[in-house]
């Protein structure tokens, strides 16, 4: 990855469930082109089963194992736009990964409001199952905020901005190539 031009790093959306990670990088991959991957969507087509069934089978501490590799794998390629998971930073070997990667590494903040907002007709993530969701998400949003600002490169608010506003936010930064010299690891290879 020595020759990476700008074009072709990996743009990696961290940060909250219910942030837009998976809205906005699609949005993202059509406009530059590149190829876009979720990481939970890609461990649930290379399993064959559901995130909740890994979780009630393995637990979270399988599925987070299975997550790791999982983005291993995929920091290896180029000109991708990865859409992680909300807990991926928990893991202290993927927080490596993330802050080591050649990428670009966008924190989507966005506010407990916002997130309760999105997810109020979600029954599929694990963590959010039952009842209480208001003070889970506020747990782990203290838990996890400072954890997605230690890996992120450059951090953009997502809970007002619609989807298309924040992926064309996230270009502009990503094709102004004078961002890139004030992010001293994406400079380390130039």
């Amino acid at each position: 990855m020595q020759n990476m031009t700008i074009n072709t790093r990996n743009i990696i959306l961290v940060g909250p469930m219910g942030a837009g990670k998976t809205t906005v990088g699609k949005r993202i991959a059509a406009v530059l082109d590149k190829t876009f991957i979720d990481v939970d969507h890609e461990l649930e087509k290379r399993t064959g089963v559901s995130i909740n069934l890994i979780f009630e089978i393995e637990k979270e501490t399988g599925f987070r194992l299975r997550e790791t590799a999982m983005l291993e794998e995929l920091l290896q390629q180029d000109n991708a736009v990865i859409a992680t998971g909300g807990g991926i930073i928990s893991n202290e070997i993927n927080r490596g990964l993330l802050k080591n990667s050649d990428g670009l590494v966008v924190y989507l903040k966005t506010e407990v409001k916002h997130q309760l907002k999105r997810l109020k007709r979600d029954k599929q993530r694990p963590l959010l199952q039952g009842t209480g969701r208001r003070e889970r998400l506020l747990n782990l949003a203290r838990i996890r905020n400072p954890l997605y600002d230690e890996v992120a490169d450059v951090a953009f608010a997502s809970g007002r901005t619609s989807s298309y506003g924040m992926a064309q936010k996230i270009i502009g930064f990503f094709n102004n190539p004078d961002n890139f010299k004030r992010i001293k690891k994406l400079c380390k290879n130039n």
